[in-house]
């Protein structure tokens, strides 16, 4: 469980609380640490404070939401009801106001990681994504276009999986392309982007144009021209 507050009473609070119920805390002081975390890490949920020293939590919501689907729970001393609206309407999953109630912050836990287990059942990422003659294998993580198979670095194949995801004709900004690809310290890192798309384009060779770039926007995978 990810809890990402600045406040180092609520860390002691929650990871002794955390630790005691099972789960295995991790801690981040600021969003930075806290979206680094998310990304590399994989927590099952979040707990998200929104007033944090680097970044407001009410942006830090869509952040996470480029890249992981794991619950989010907003802790926060803000009760009016234009910000819990505005958290859940980012992304989040619950807003839990301070100073809360321990007992009823866990059950809302179990809840939330309940409800993300059946919609992981429900909607369980598909083995193989296609988009054109562009066939992309999960499990394998192998390539094919057309038939033929395609080799692609470990960069390369993320950031083809990370357009494909998103499905054919649906941008997916440059943001969220590097926050997924790359983490989060690197979400201003344009270069990056046109450099490996550069090379995806080559190596699609006459089929090149099934990555549509929308300028100062991000990329999309278009199922034919």
């Amino acid at each position: 469980m990810l809890v990402v507050d600045d406040e180092p009473q609520i860390h002691r609070f929650l990871g002794q609380a955390l630790t005691a119920s099972g789960y295995e805390p991790m801690r981040a002081e600021n969003a930075t640490e806290g979206l680094h975390l998310a990304a590399t890490r994989a927590p099952a949920a979040i707990l998200l404070d929104l007033g944090l020293p680097d970044l407001d939590g009410q942006e830090v919501i869509p952040r996470l939401r480029a890249f992981t689907a794991a619950p989010i729970i907003v802790l926060s001393a803000r009760d009016g009801e234009k910000a819990k609206v505005a958290a859940l309407d980012a992304g989040a999953d619950d807003y839990v106001e301070k100073p809360f109630v321990l007992g009823e912050l866990l059950a809302r836990l179990r809840a939330a990681l309940r409800r993300a287990a059946a919609a992981a059942g429900r909607n369980a990422p598909a083995a193989v994504l296609q988009v054109g003659p562009l066939t992309v294998d999960l499990a394998a993580r192998t390539v094919t276009l057309d038939g033929s198979p395609l080799r692609l670095t470990p960069r390369e194949y993320d950031l083809l999986v990370a357009m494909a995801h998103a499905g054919a004709g649906r941008v997916v900004t440059q943001r969220q392309l590097l926050e997924a690809v790359w983490g989060p310290g690197h979400a201003e890192d344009a270069q990056y982007l046109r450099v490996y798309v550069g090379h995806l384009r080559q190596k699609l060779g006459q089929a090149a144009n099934l990555i549509r770039t929308e300028p100062g926007v991000g990329y999309r995978l278009i199922s034919s021209d």
